[in-house]
């Protein structure tokens, strides 16, 4: 296993999911519930710059490897996943939301298993609109962690419940655009 900037900071988001997570089992007289709040949508904030970071870093120190570009979608999807769970204990998000959201990252991640096998991984390499989608996932879910009044002026919970719903509409049409994509491969196959 290579070990270099890119993946020790991949390594460092996984770590930061059971921190960000543990942050509100800390007891109220420990952590009062709005510092909860703040601490761990900083957290999660900071593991989702590290998941462009070492994308960018990777590209630009030419240390991209196979290794990495396993871990990193493990590891964004640890995080998404663990954050959504948290939400709807909490009742900021609607379980529906979560398992769509999900559902659709391990139903695209075993597609993308089956057509590395079967030397087809190019027709479900990552496209546009699921960057996008990752983009509005990691804007929501900190608004939903914060829980607030940001800067008194923008209702994090009411952007972030808006910025879910969208994710969750963009993981659809994204899965929509994959399954597509890999139709002919799945027709080839099951004949």
């Amino acid at each position: 296993m290579p070990l270099n900037i890119p993946i020790a900071l991949t390594w460092l988001r996984i770590v930061l999911i059971p921190v960000f997570v543990a942050v509100y089992y800390l007891p109220d007289t420990w952590l009062m519930p709005v510092a909860k709040n703040w601490t761990a949508m900083t957290i999660f904030a900071v593991a989702a710059i590290t998941d462009w970071l070492d994308g960018y870093l990777a590209r630009r120190l030419g240390e991209t490897s196979a290794f990495g570009a396993f871990l990193d979608p493990v590891a964004d999807k640890l995080m998404v996943a663990a954050a959504l769970i948290l939400l709807v204990q909490l009742g900021r998000a609607e379980a529906y939301l979560a398992i769509i959201i999900i559902g659709r990252e391990i139903a695209i991640s075993a597609l993308r298993e089956w057509m590395a096998q079967i030397g087809a991984s190019r027709s479900v390499a990552v496209h546009m609109l699921g960057k996008v989608k990752t983009v509005v996932q990691m804007i929501a879910i900190p608004f939903l962690l914060y829980h607030g009044m940001l800067f008194g002026l923008i209702d994090t919970q009411l952007w972030g419940t808006v910025l879910i719903i969208v994710s969750a509409i963009l993981t659809i049409w994204s899965m929509v655009y994959y399954l597509q994509k890999a139709l002919p491969e799945i027709r080839a196959r099951v004949r």
